[in-house]
């Protein structure tokens, strides 16, 4: 089977190895001429990084770069990239990375024509039609990692530097218009951040398929995103040059990315706070969460879990699937616990009231109380 196509769901995405090389003709079908390429601090100097601002040279499209992104971006590195892209006369923006720096390039977009703070776009009710959609830069997104799927959102998360907090900001036109999913981009990933963002894809679809919400589309494209996870995840760990494992866990992804559109969880509300205060890596601290999560929600969701782990191919019903998690984790040399990544229990009221208030435990299938996520941290630190 050839692993390449083009997908028009949820956007246009051109998949497939080495189609990076296409990257000047998707700036010419967006109309843009002088883009900037938005990506991390840890990709900027790397081979796949400096070998696309020299495509983009030699195209006519300059090499124009902000990397000034951190693992949880914040309203400073957006000030700062803002200045970079309205000072060039960019008229587009090139998302280049994992989900870190697809994120703030989505914002740097957003906000490049507003006249609004960031803070009057977070998700909440119709806030989003606050914006001036025609001044929103146009956005070709390439991610080089597998786990995020940021390249599919419609919103990105960006960190409150006075309250630490994290926020989600919407638009239905950070939506990038394009997506290159190139599997070759991901051949050096180190496999720590391999396991990292491979086991957030999985806990994506894993937390949609759980939602208590109804979206039977989401229900059956998170079903397959943990198949492919469950499947390729291991290959890509052990040989970072496989590229049909690369291939199949990028379209997990984007899978899982498109499929919580139904809703995520507790995972998440966990997650997010010990983020925002430690500056942890976003998909391990899932990963460390994830088994707590299902314990702690096993009443509600037993009887879904139980197809879930028929599909999977795993044996045992909720408590096989369980172990099942437990033991991949293991595979993947995941921490046993957030004082691995260095959370403190001296912190745990502040996050535990931040957990409650972080917008993914909504969707938790059991409601989420300060009593509740303190019990669920102090298990997990």
């Amino acid at each position: 089977m050839s692993l390449t196509a083009n997908w028009s769901y949820p956007t246009a995405i051109r998949f497939g190895a080495g189609r990076i090389t296409e990257l000047a003709d998707a700036c010419q079908q967006l109309g843009i001429k002088r883009p900037l390429l938005v990506t991390d601090k840890g990709l900027a100097s790397l081979p796949i990084t400096t070998s696309t601002l020299d495509l983009m040279q030699r195209e006519g499209l300059g090499r124009a770069l902000f990397c000034e992104v951190h693992p949880n971006p914040d309203d400073h590195a957006l000030d700062a990239g803002l200045e970079v892209y309205r000072s060039g006369n960019h008229d587009g923006v090139i998302a280049f990375g994992g989900g870190s720096g697809l994120d703030l390039a989505k914002l740097l977009a957003f906000m490049a024509g507003q006249t609004r703070s960031v803070w009057d776009f977070e998700d909440i009710d119709d806030w989003w039609t606050r914006a001036d959609a025609d001044a929103i830069a146009p956005i070709i997104a390439v991610p080089t990692t597998a786990g995020t799927g940021s390249e599919v959102g419609r919103a990105s998360i960006l960190t409150n530097s006075a309250t630490h907090v994290k926020k989600i900001i919407f638009h239905p036109k950070m939506l990038p218009s394009i997506v290159i999913c190139d599997p070759e981009l991901t051949v050096g990933m180190p496999s720590v951040i391999t396991a990292g963002t491979g086991l957030d894809a999985f806990i994506h679809s894993f937390e949609a398929y759980c939602s208590p919400f109804y979206h039977p589309m989401s229900q059956g494209i998170a079903l397959e995103g943990m198949r492919l996870v469950k499947e390729y995840l291991p290959r890509a760990f052990a040989d970072g040059s496989d590229i049909e494992a690369r291939g199949h866990m990028m379209s997990a992804a984007a899978m899982g990315a498109t499929a919580f559109q139904k809703g995520l969880g507790a995972v998440h509300a966990l997650s997010h706070p010990v983020g925002a205060v430690y500056n942890t890596p976003h998909g391990m601290t899932n990963a460390i969460a994830l088994p707590a999560v299902i314990r702690f929600n096993r009443r509600a969701i037993e009887e879904r879990v139980e197809p879930l782990a028929a599909y999977l191919g795993i044996a045992g019903g909720f408590d096989g699937f369980l172990e099942w998690v437990i033991e991949f984790s293991e595979a993947m040399d995941v921490p046993k616990s957030l004082s691995a990544l260095g959370v403190d229990r001296k912190q745990i009221e502040l996050l535990a009231q931040m957990a409650v208030d972080d917008p993914s435990a909504g969707g938790n299938p059991i409601p989420l109380t300060v009593d509740a996520t303190r019990t669920l941290y102090q298990e997990l630190i």
